[in-house]
């Protein structure tokens, strides 16, 4: 820590930056307050040691200008002459702390060591917040596809505003990674980010956790404490799988976001609170409502940004993006890399887990593939499943049972030709038929592979 050292009494100031520097610090000494300005040109120290009393500038005035230049130092004057009012002034122009003298050297080296560890505690805030700022900027939400640059326009658009937003999309499309874009691309990034799972909530507690509660308002309530909402003052909440809030309750959640205002279970009034809500569900809320299950008021009140996610199976462009992303992060600088068969075969399948299965795949692949060129022989015999989805008809229209078995007959035969390499016999084998019988469904459909 780089210390200013400011006192005009020489065998004092010599004594304490003795000890100081002896403590391990980087200290610069001072007689006067007007020596410290013009440094202060060069250099900002962590923390400024003034005594009050200085000729030419005093350490008051010195305080003041060092708050004006260098806002981040920390300043701590000492003084013979302290009073309650001195002291009081002091901290009203930004000190951080101060000494009477005499004091003990012991004083200051814990003072200063407790001023150190808080310069430590910021820096790794500082830190942090930079690593998370990075981590959700708007390319961590990885895509090319249209349904992709969609939603970046969407929340690119709506992120600085206070408006509620609801994300649809189905178990692991990356609802919560948008709601974490969303708050820390906001005015609100420097404030509480709460997230609340409503599908892990017991009914019994979900009243409490969501808006607190006061002392004795329960059995078990020994002390009052915060809700959920309350601690996100100022923040941004973040409601995942909002189709589980009770019905009784959801009323009081539509007073929350219409008033801005919560009642702990048990007070006599309510709490304001100044909070961003963003809910995420993988229901449609409309057929709720239209069912009994959802307020309708409360849906429309949630549903000013309305953004849904469509499952990877309707975005195959971003499977390779993904794919390629997810091998990097896992491959701790190793070139891994998918060949263009495997490629294919992970391209046709389906991803009913999405995103979130993509990437558990590709984990898995660079951990126990034998080599960094990944191939379909590394891909796990399950992910060797077609696309099963069915075409959306209308009442017009029928299914063609045959075109339907027939299309799935090649996407297998296809995904076991390139699991097997072309080779015939394994191809039958991964499908479990004789290889009499893929030769003919392979001659039918005009597949060709060689042994």
């Amino acid at each position: 820590m780089n210390i200013f050292l400011a006192e005009d009494e020489r065998i004092l100031r010599v004594s304490l930056a003795d000890e100081l520097r002896d403590a391990g610090y980087k200290v610069t000494e001072f007689a006067e307050g007007g020596g410290v300005v013009q440094k202060l040109a060069e250099e900002a120290p962590d923390l400024l040691i003034t005594d009050i009393r200085m000729p030419g500038m005093d350490g008051l005035q010195l305080l003041e200008k060092v708050k004006q230049l260098s806002p981040d130092t920390l300043v701590v004057v000492m003084t013979a002459y302290a009073s309650v009012e001195t002291a009081i002034q002091a901290l009203k122009l930004g000190a951080y702390d101060y000494l009477s003298k005499p004091f003990r050297n012991e004083e200051i080296l814990h003072l200063t060591q407790r001023i150190a560890e808080l310069k430590d505690i910021k820096q790794d805030n500082k830190r942090l917040q930079s690593q998370v700022s990075e981590k959700f900027d708007f390319s961590s939400f990885a895509g090319q596809s249209e349904a992709v640059e969609k939603i970046f326009d969407t929340v690119k658009s709506v992120a600085h505003s206070n408006a509620s937003v609801l994300i649809t999309g189905e178990t692991g499309t990356g609802k919560e990674m948008l709601a974490n874009i969303i708050h820390y691309n906001s005015n609100r990034s420097n404030k509480p980010f709460v997230k609340v799972s409503c599908a892990i909530l017991a009914r019994e507690v979900f009243e409490s956790e969501l808006f607190g509660h006061e002392k004795g308002s329960f059995t078990g309530a020994e002390k009052s404490r915060k809700g959920r909402f309350e601690t996100a003052d100022k923040g941004t909440i973040y409601l995942d799988d909002i189709d589980d809030v009770p019905l009784e309750l959801q009323v009081k959640l539509l007073r929350v976001l219409q008033e801005q205002e919560v009642e702990p279970v048990g007070a006599t009034q309510g709490i304001k609170v100044d909070v961003r809500v963003v809910a995420s569900t993988k229901y449609d809320l409309k057929k709720l409502f239209a069912e009994g299950k959802f307020r309708d008021d409360l849906y429309y009140r949630l549903n000013v940004i309305p953004i849904h996610i469509p499952p990877l199976r309707e975005r195959k462009d971003d499977i390779r993006v993904l794919a390629n992303r997810f091998l990097k992060e896992f491959s701790q600088g190793k070139p891994y890399e998918l060949t263009p068969d495997a490629m294919k075969v992970i391209e046709s399948y389906s991803w009913p887990g999405n995103v979130r299965e993509l990437r558990n795949l590709m984990e898995r692949m660079v951990l126990t593939s034998k080599g960094e060129m990944i191939t379909p022989a590394d891909i796990p015999n399950e992910f060797l499943r077609p696309d099963n989805t069915l075409p959306e008809l209308t009442d017009s229209q029928q299914w063609n049972l045959e075109e339907i078995i027939a299309d799935t007959e090649i996407k297998l035969l296809k995904a076991a030709m390139l699991r097997s390499g072309g080779n015939k016999t394994r191809a039958a084998k991964l499908l479990n038929i004789p290889l009499s019988t893929y030769r003919t469904k392979a001659e039918k459909y005009g597949l060709d592979s060689s042994e």
